[in-house]
């Protein structure tokens, strides 16, 4: 085989774990022998296991022809170049149209309503998005925001401005394995794109898509779902679901039940959560609380002072220094869970002094044998535990990070605060 040829078939290969959008893909040059012979159209998929994956691309050529070339004759993909890279001595083997019942992403997919199991719209699928695993590229969620509507029709640069000023934009994915199987004879399908959450593994479902769905239902339908959820998923859930959802849950639900899901809140979210209730349902709320966690929550809606403690948590994640990366890896997923910050690692010595700190893209790709201490950041930027609210928010804007560690005066650390519980309240507490 040819050197070249050889090394596009390996392209793929080594992109594994790449993921993109359909949006970035679609109307990508198309490469043969070093020469652009057309453009992508769409991507045919077939629905097999969990998620489909791409079976074969339909392209444009001149002339008005098309040509449908299988994934194996794909050498490589170039999603900011926008693009492709067909391994093949000639396209003419390959020339015509799509099988009348074949599945396309762009004409069968895009731009259909998502409908819940009792036919109630959600919204429009306005993206699609893919990961090359293993040699395959797979479909693994569609997207509903905004952002990819802005992203689909080449005003990144706005939606990434917004993003920007509402960072959970451009998380409103679904998991394809919500989406119902397609009709077998797809032909020119006009119909909606139908979920099946309601019905199958609800605790595998994104706290913000599940609040999406929840609101959409009639009130008695929606306690009905939500009071099966486990307290610590329904207490996220119930943070994302709009002001007038959330006051009608509290209403149906019992007041023990309500209290249990906020004390599973950081103190910041649990603040404004109450601030959207009447004074007699917070207070009844807080008054079921633990003291020391109701203190704090009243002293944030109150406005009595802004002492950055009050919104600290004591649920992030801290390793010792002499750790190795590959034991951090390993156990990460099992001191992840239940955690309020998981995105950060605080290296910690023995006695709680921090000695640096990890992003959780830097554990993953560094060294396996390699020290903690000896990959981790040790300028660490912190809040004194007599910051206030408007000290916390100018560090965030700074900085732009996600959360930021609170020490004393001999740097030992004493919790971690948000940018969400900071910066994204509904009631800033900050003038």
């Amino acid at each position: 085989m040819n050197p070249t040829v050889m090394n596009q078939t390996t392209a793929i290969k080594q992109e594994s774990g790449l993921s993109f959008f359909m949006s970035e893909l679609i109307g990508a040059k198309i490469m043969l022998n070093e020469k652009k012979i057309g453009h992508l159209r769409d991507l045919i998929i077939k629905e097999n296991g969990a998620v489909p994956h791409v079976t074969h691309l339909y392209i444009s050529l001149p002339f008005g022809m098309s040509a449908v070339v299988p994934w194996e004759k794909i050498g490589s993909i170039l999603v900011k170049e926008k693009k492709i890279t067909v391994v093949a001595e000639d396209i003419s083997p390959y020339k015509g149209e799509p099988e009348e019942n074949a599945v396309m992403l762009k004409d069968h997919i895009i731009d259909k309503k998502a409908i819940d199991l009792k036919g109630r719209d959600l919204e429009i699928i306005y993206d699609v998005k893919l990961r090359i695993r293993d040699g395959m590229l797979y479909v693994t969620d569609v997207d509903l925001s905004r952002y990819g509507l802005l992203r689909r029709i080449h005003l990144t640069m706005l939606a990434n401005f917004i993003y920007n000023l509402a960072r959970n934009i451009q998380d409103q994915t679904v998991s394809w394995k919500y989406i119902q199987p397609l009709p077998e004879r797809i032909g020119r399908f006009q119909g909606d794109i139908k979920l099946n959450v309601l019905k199958e593994k609800l605790s595998d479902m994104h706290p913000v898509d599940l609040a999406d769905i929840l609101e959409e239902m009639e009130p008695n339908q929606r306690v009905e779902i939500f009071e099966k959820l486990d307290p610590e998923q329904a207490s996220d859930t119930l943070e994302e679901i709009d002001p007038e959802a959330q006051r009608d849950l509290v209403e149906s639900l019992k007041i023990e039940k309500v209290a249990v899901l906020v004390d599973e809140m950081t103190t910041g979210q649990a603040a404004d959560f109450l601030s959207v209730l009447s004074v007699s349902e917070a207070d009844a709320i807080l008054k079921r609380l633990n003291p020391e966690n109701a203190r704090k929550i009243r002293t944030i809606v109150e406005h009595h002072e802004e002492n950055i403690l009050d919104f600290a948590t004591q649920d992030f994640i801290s390793f010792l220094p002499d750790v190795t990366v590959e034991k951090a890896q390993e156990q990460y997923r099992y001191i992840a869970k239940g955690k309020d910050v998981v995105m950060y690692l605080y290296i910690l010595d023995n006695d709680k002094h921090l000695t640096g700190v990890l992003d959780i893209k830097e554990l993953l790709t560094a060294e396996e044998h390699a020290f903690l201490k000896d990959v981790m950041i040790r300028n660490v930027i912190t809040l004194a535990h007599d910051s206030t609210l408007r000290k916390a928010s100018e560090f965030f804007t700074r900085y732009n990070f996600r959360a930021l560690p609170i020490t004393d005066t001999d740097n030992k650390i004493m919790g971690v605060v948000t940018y969400r519980d900071i910066m994204g309240l509904r009631h800033r507490y900050i003038e």
